[in-house]
């Protein structure tokens, strides 16, 4: 019978050397196709700024939030809709501790900032520190009864920055809020001499003087004419590069043109968040779907 075996006890047979020194094949290069699916699944979970786990809030014993859990994604934005009274303005103010500011208010879980891990909400935590790394812009225009310079340099100040920067962080906030070409020469002037296009991007200036982690918009520009709120509009798209932003609309189709992802909300609990897209043209929930069509809201 013919031995098959064609090694010895050692293993160093012929085949085994010729196995040794056969090339190794070429290294495939990853096709384009690879690369841009690797791409898209890498952008498809970007890292987390901002973490909301078991949320509850209450204004007395009345429970304005219930077990909210959400995620937001580093320079992305997300949009809050939901109906009137659904807690989606709550659920924002909690992320500065504005409801500090009022009696009686209480909140329950965590609001963890990332990658410090701070509570946002936690009681060992600052508010007032809270509000300088966590800007907000509100409904309403809401520039204070000083110069324009003044505006700016506001929060700044708070922070007990050297007045030899104040000025150039002043004049850096406002070209980030596409302002500096029209108040350059009226630096001096009253904020009130503005239009409210141009109110609301000086308060959006003074929130990006204190250089945030993260803005918050509250409705921002249903006190504006068409004008103004596209010139906003386009000012979160280029803002998103180095800022996270969570907005509160009522307006479904601005929520669908400045957000990466929406979170729906309704009765105080959240229902259901995701890519926009998703959330417009495929929800999982029903009354995702219904509030979305239009059946109520």
């Amino acid at each position: 019978m013919m031995d098959m075996n064609l090694t010895d006890e050692t293993g160093s047979g012929p085949q085994t050397q010729a196995a040794k020194e056969a090339p190794k094949p070429p290294e495939i290069a990853p096709s384009r196709e690879t690369i841009a699916s690797e791409a898209t699944a890498q952008e498809s979970f970007p890292p987390a700024k901002a973490e909301v786990r078991g949320l509850n809030f209450f204004y007395g014993k009345a429970q304005a939030l219930k077990s909210v859990n959400l995620t937001f994604s580093e320079n992305r934005v997300t949009a809050i809709i939901g109906p009137s009274g659904c807690g989606k303005s709550t659920l924002l103010r909690c992320f500065n501790r504005m409801h500090d500011l009022y009696p009686e208010t209480r909140y329950e879980g965590k609001i963890t900032l990332e990658p410090s891990g701070i509570n946002i909400i936690g009681p060992e935590t600052d508010p007032l520190e809270m509000r300088m790394r966590i800007g907000m812009v509100f409904q309403k225009p809401n520039a204070f009864p000083k110069s324009v310079f003044e505006n700016v340099a506001f929060g700044l100040r708070m922070q007990g920055e050297a007045k030899s920067s104040i000025e150039e962080k002043v004049e850096s906030a406002l070209r980030a809020a596409a302002l500096w070409d029209e108040v350059k020469d009226r630096m001096k002037d009253s904020a009130y001499a503005l239009s409210g296009g141009q109110q609301q991007r000086l308060c959006i200036a003074r929130a990006l003087a204190t250089d945030p982690e993260i803005l918050l918009f509250d409705e921002p520009t249903s006190a504006l004419d068409p004008i103004a709120t596209a010139r906003i509009e386009e000012l979160i798209a280029e803002l998103k590069e180095q800022v996270t932003i969570i907005i509160v609309t009522h307006n479904l189709q601005q929520a669908a043109r400045v957000s990466d992802y929406t979170a729906f909300m309704y009765l105080g609990e959240l229902i259901e968040a995701g890519p926009t897209k998703k959330i417009f043209e495929d929800p999982s929930n029903k009354l995702t779907d219904e509030y979305i069509t239009g059946d109520f809201g």
